[in-house]
Order: structure tokens, then C-alpha cells, then sequence
């Protein structure tokens, strides 16, 4: 069943463009993937929900957008250069590439690869691969200078930290948030966007005097695990917190706590929580002979702050978002798919249908109200099918409202407005119906 659910959304999201495979007239690349028009305006949508409550509405945190291709120091800092590692074995049958901590352990040394056969590590040798991207900076091929592209959006808030202090005037404790790209070589499993060799974070990093990070440390976990069923909508069953056991924390961290979604595949993180403690700030310190320590003039002492780090992905959150919202149900002995969006997420919010399109006025009028909402709430028009289909497109999309002119609407002034969950249908007046779907949001 789960499988089956997979399938489905993975289905959906292609025809109806929210996902397409990346490069995909020429083969595709594996675990690469393309966001569609509908795709691109959820997956902003949800980024723009988390800027507007961290960045933009909590006076402790300010925003920070650093590049991508990094200097190589700040991974030698980092340690990403020398430990960023995953141990991977070859199948000598069908000569696929995997993760050792990602098949099935039979016995001993004996791995079950996906194609059935066994996998001796005595003689395919797992080996450690590098997960960072390298890229030549330099403008000359055969004088080469190496950079990277990050592997996460973390390091650059670090090499900032004085700046954005001298820049700011900001005491802290003090959050800097980020949202961008990321890029790890990493190999995957067919678990669609749920891991990707080009991704994309929202991060913040959240520095504060090492005695209050215990207590900070918990009231992030519970802002963030809040934050996903009161802001995005998850239901509270798929949702749980999972702190991480003393022998999986980093060597740095104090604590780490995942915030895991039940996938069609099951249980995964969605989001990691750390306490990372002085450790960033003391090795680019270190590594940069530069002073990123914090004098804190209240009480008169110098220190390296410790971090709490939320690290939630965009496309995991997307991922989500999506099969939380998918539904099937059965309507007049038809099977009836609707992803049930929180309005604010949804491509649309409104949809503008003609009844009929072999009369001009009624579609002249159906474009004047399209016009008329279409500044105010995000808005689409459609009619190029008939309205029974043009409802079911909508359904699949997860537009809360359609709005359908008829030809009552030419003489009445009023338009029809279906609710997408309910399907319950209501007349209301045009010139009441921006005020009518705000009023329905907000209930």
C-alpha cells in the first residue's frame, strides 16, 4: 500500500507539474529533479512561510544569503574535507553502487543487494567516497584553483558571524537564517525528492551564551515540531520528535533531536535540531587565526558562543506537504484524488471557471472577475475543458475554492463557490466574493 501511495504521488506530481525528472529528454540524471510551474509556486510558498516567521518577524533573528561555491579552507575547518564520507560497495552483478548502511545485512560480511544476489564485502571492498562537489575556480584549466560547492548552507553563517554582529548591533542570544542551495555527491535510493544530489535548506543557526543552550536547545525542538502542524498543516499522527541516542551524536554535539514524517517508505527526518556547542565558531577561529569570539558587555566577559542549529530541507518539507495532503475518496462510484493544501500553501487559492465557453459574455465576465481577485489572492483561470473536469483538475492542484460564472451570473450578479473538501457549492454575490474566501480562510 505504501508503494501503491508512492506511485500515485509520484504520478501526480509529473502530470500536473509539480516534479519533472531533471534532464529528462535526454535520460535524466539520477536524483535530479526538476520543479514544475505548480511546483515552483508551493515550494516558494513554503519557503516564504518560514523567512516570514523567523527572519521577518522575530526581532532576535536576521537574514543572511552567502554564496555557493565556497573556499576550500572553510571546509578544511569544517572537516567536511576529511570526513564527509560515505562507505559505499559495488554489486559485481549488476554492477549498481549502494550505501552499506542502506541494504540488507544477511550475516558476517554478506550484504543482500537489490537484485537478489549476495554481496561479499571480502571481496567488493566497501570504500569511502568524498560527498563534496568540487568546482574550478580559476579561468585557466591547467592552472587550476579548487573550490566547492557547499554541502550545507550552515558554513557561510559561521564566516559572517562578525559581520553580521559589527553590521547589526545585535547582542544575543541571536539567530541567522538562510535559506539556499545545497549539494552532497551522495548515492540515493528511489525514495523520489526525499534525497537529492542538488537540494535545497532552510537553516538557522542561533548563537547564545553556552549556559542558556541547554534550555534554548529544547525550546527550539518544540518550536519546530509546533511550527509544522500549526503552520504547515501536518497532521499530528505523521509527525514525531525523535531525540538521537548518545552514540549517534556528532563528536561536537550536546544533543540532537529529529523531527521525522511518516513517508510512504516510513519513519525519516525531516528537520534535525542540534545543540552544535563552541565548535564552529572555535574552528574557523583556528583555522582563520581571526577573533570570533563575543564580549558580552552586560556581564563583562569574553566567550565563543555555543549554536543551536534548526536544519529543515525545503524539498523533504515539500515532500511532506504533498503526501499529507493526498487523498482519495470515492464520489458517485468514482475515485476522486485531492491534495487538501492549507489554502496559504496551495498553487491557487482561487480558481475562475466559465460555465460556458461558446459565450463570449459569460467568459468576458469570468475574466473581469479573474482580473478583479487576481492582485489580491493567487488566482487561476481555466477554460479548456468542461466544468466537471476543469473541478477535478482543480482538485488534484489543491485549490481551496473554485469559483464557476454562469449564466445566471450575467443577470443575478452572483457566482458559484465550491469548496474543495466539502464540495458543498454557495451563490454569492461578485462583488462580496473577495470578502466571502477571505472570511473562509480565516475560519
Amino acid at each position: 500500500m505504501a508503494e501503491d501511495k508512492l506511485s500515485k504521488i509520484v504520478s501526480l506530481c509529473k502530470r500536473r507539474g509539480f516534479i519533472f525528472g531533471g534532464s529528462e529528454i535526454y535520460g535524466g540524471v539520477s536524483s535530479i529533479w526538476d520543479y514544475g510551474p505548480l511546483g515552483s509556486k508551493i515550494k516558494k510558498r513554503i519557503k516564504d512561510l518560514w523567512w516570514k516567521t523567523y527572519a521577518e518577524d522575530r526581532p532576535d533573528i536576521v537574514g543572511l544569503d552567502c554564496s555557493i561555491i565556497t573556499h576550500e579552507d572553510v571546509f578544511k575547518a569544517s572537516g567536511h574535507l576529511d570526513g564527509f564520507n560515505d562507505m559505499l560497495v559495488d554489486c559485481l552483478h549488476c554492477k549498481k553502487r549502494f550505501r552499506l548502511d542502506k541494504i540488507e545485512h544477511v550475516k558476517d560480511n554478506i550484504y543482500k543487494c537489490e537484485c537478489g544476489k549476495d554481496i561479499d564485502t571480502n571481496v567488493s571492498k566497501p570504500r569511502k567516497f568524498n560527498l563534496m562537489l568540487r568546482t574550478n575556480m580559476s579561468a585557466i584549466e591547467t592552472e587550476p584553483y579548487w573550490g566547492y560547492l557547499r554541502p550545507e548552507t550552515a558554513q557561510g553563517i559561521f564566516c559572517n558571524f562578525q559581520n553580521v554582529l559589527s553590521s547589526t548591533y545585535k547582542k544575543l542570544p541571536l539567530g541567522i537564517a538562510q535559506i539556499g542551495k545545497s549539494f552532497r555527491n551522495e548515492v540515493t535510493g528511489g525514495s523520489f525528492i526525499f534525497r537529492m544530489k542538488e537540494f535545497e535548506q532552510m537553516e538557522i543557526e542561533y548563537f547564545c551564551a553556552p549556559e542558556d543552550s541547554d534550555r534554548l536547545y529544547e525550546e527550539w525542538v518544540e518550536e519546530r515540531y509546533s511550527y509544522y502542524i500549526n503552520k504547515i498543516g501536518l497532521k499530528k499522527e505523521n509527525i514525531m520528535k525523535r531525540p538521537h541516542a548518545q552514540d549517534e551524536l556528532a563528536h561536537y554535539a550536546r544533543g540532537c533531536t529529529d523531527i521525522e514524517y511518516l513517508f510512504p517508505f516510513g519513519w525519516s527526518e525531516l528537520e534535525g535540531i542540534a545543540n552544535r556547542t563552541d565548535y564552529d565558531l572555535t574552528q574557523h577561529a583556528k583555522f582563520s587565526k581571526k577573533d570570533l569570539s563575543y564580549f558580552d558587555q552586560k556581564n563583562n566577559r569574553k566567550f565563543i558562543p555555543y549554536v543551536i542549529e534548526p536544519s529543515a530541507g525545503v524539498d523533504r518539507t515539500f515532500f511532506a506537504v504533498i503526501c499529507d495532503a493526498f487523498h482519495e475518496e470515492e464520489v458517485n462510484g468514482k475515485i476522486r484524488t485531492v491534495l487538501k493544501l492549507k489554502p496559504q500553501l496551495a498553487a491557487h487559492c482561487v480558481a475562475i471557471l466559465p460555465l460556458l465557453t461558446n459565450r463570449p459574455e459569460l467568459v468576458e465576465l469570468a475574466k473581469k472577475v479573474f482580473c478583479d481577485i487576481k492582485d489580491k489572492l493567487p488566482t487561476q483561470y481555466d477554460d479548456t475543458a468542461a466544468i466537471g473536469k476543469l473541478y477535478r483538475r482543480q482538485d488534484e492542484i489543491g485549490t481551496p475554492f473554485c469559483v464557476t460564472v454562469d449564466v445566471d451570473s450575467m443577470t443575478d450578479k452572483k457566482v458559484t463557490v465550491r469548496d474543495r473538501d466539502t464540495m458543498k457549492q454557495e451563490r454569492i454575490e461578485i462583488e462580496h466574493l473577495i470578502e466571502y474566501i477571505n472570511t473562509q480562510l480565516k475560519a
